[in-house]
Formats: structure tokens, sequence, C-alpha cells
């Protein structure tokens, strides 16, 4: 009464798999710094200057991570220490750069921290901005307290840790972001050929 069914008909799968093994991903500096995405240098403790994978790469973790030091860690480094406690519109100012990824110069926003703290003695209120800021391009999580209450009770141990943070991440802030930039592609410049420039 009805057809039946061929005994050559082979259900073929929805979804056709792969054999091949998934290409790895490569970093790829110049399309970091084209997309804004802030390129952690090279520690100089470290010889191997390989950086890690952009920030939007799918293998990164979006959880929040520890800081590198503690709040109360400023002794830790004692050059950043004596900056932000003589000169905190200096060391808030090279902060500020690296965080703006250029986009402001150290010398105007510690121009503008300064007049903030004169006219009104809440400098706090504005450099907690950048503390978040921070926080959301390194995924560091909010310790010990939210970014404001750090910034009003201990103002100056937030910036020692924040300038620590981007130390230990390689950035060299007396120099600013494009002397960062530069110094990232001379060594890109000069590293060992990877995988991915032997196959162009």
């Amino acid at each position: 009464m009805y057809p039946s069914i061929s005994s050559e008909f082979q259900k073929e799968p929805s979804h056709p798999t792969s054999s091949a093994p998934p290409q790895p991903h490569f970093f790829n500096f110049e399309d970091a710094v084209a997309t804004g995405i802030p390129v952690p240098l090279a520690n100089q403790n470290n010889p191997d200057p390989s950086p890690p994978l952009p920030l939007n790469s799918a293998s990164h973790s979006l959880s929040s991570g520890p800081w590198s030091t503690s709040l109360c860690g400023c002794f830790s480094d004692l050059n950043s220490c004596c900056l932000t406690c003589w000169c905190p519109c200096v060391a808030f100012g090279r902060i500020a750069e690296i965080v703006d990824r250029g986009s402001t110069s150290c010398g105007m926003s510690g121009t503008l921290y300064t007049l903030i703290l004169c006219l009104t003695g809440c400098s706090c209120l504005y450099s907690c901005f950048y503390r978040s800021k921070l926080r959301g391009q390194f995924f560091l999580e909010e310790s010990p307290c939210t970014d404001c209450c750090v910034h009003c009770f201990c103002e100056e141990c937030a910036l020692c840790q924040e300038y620590r943070e981007l130390k230990n991440r390689g950035f060299d802030l007396s120099i600013g972001w494009h002397g960062n930039m530069e110094r990232q592609k001379r060594l890109a410049a000069t590293a060992p050929p990877t995988e991915e420039r032997m196959m162009r």
C-alpha cells in the first residue's frame, strides 16, 4: 500500500563533523593596537617577551581576578610610593594616560587632579573613576571594598596599588602610552619568528 523504504537509503548527519584539528589562535599585536586593546608589555624581570592573548579572546575568563599586589603593599615599590606621597598628581597623571590609552596626557590629567584637589578637596571622586576603568580593562576584582571607598579613605595607597599593577603588567609609566607602544613594536620586531610569521 505504501512504498517501501529503500535499503540503500542512509540518513546523513545534520551537522557533518570535521576531522581537522582546530587551528591555534595567535596573538596579533597590530590588530590589538588597532582595536584599542591595552597590550601588556613584557616584564623586564621576565626574559620572555611574549604577550598574552588580547582581552576579547574567547579563551579569556570573564571572572574577576586578584590584584598583583595588595592595597597595603606600598613599600614593595619605594619609587612609586615616594612619587605618590610627594607628587600624587604626577602618579595619577601617569596612571590616567595608560588607562586612557594615550587619549589624555599625563600633564592634562595631573593638572585636572590638582585643580579638583585645591578647589574641592575631593580629588578621590575623580581618581576612583580610573580605578574602575583599570579594573574593567584587566578584569580585576573590586577589593577590599568599593572603588569609591578605597580612594576616599586610602587615596595614596590606592594610587600606589594601581601604579604597581600597571608596572607589573609591563608598562613603563614614565614614558607614557605612546612610548610604551613604540617599545612594544621594537620588541615585536626583534622577537624570534613565531609559527604565524613562518606560515606567511
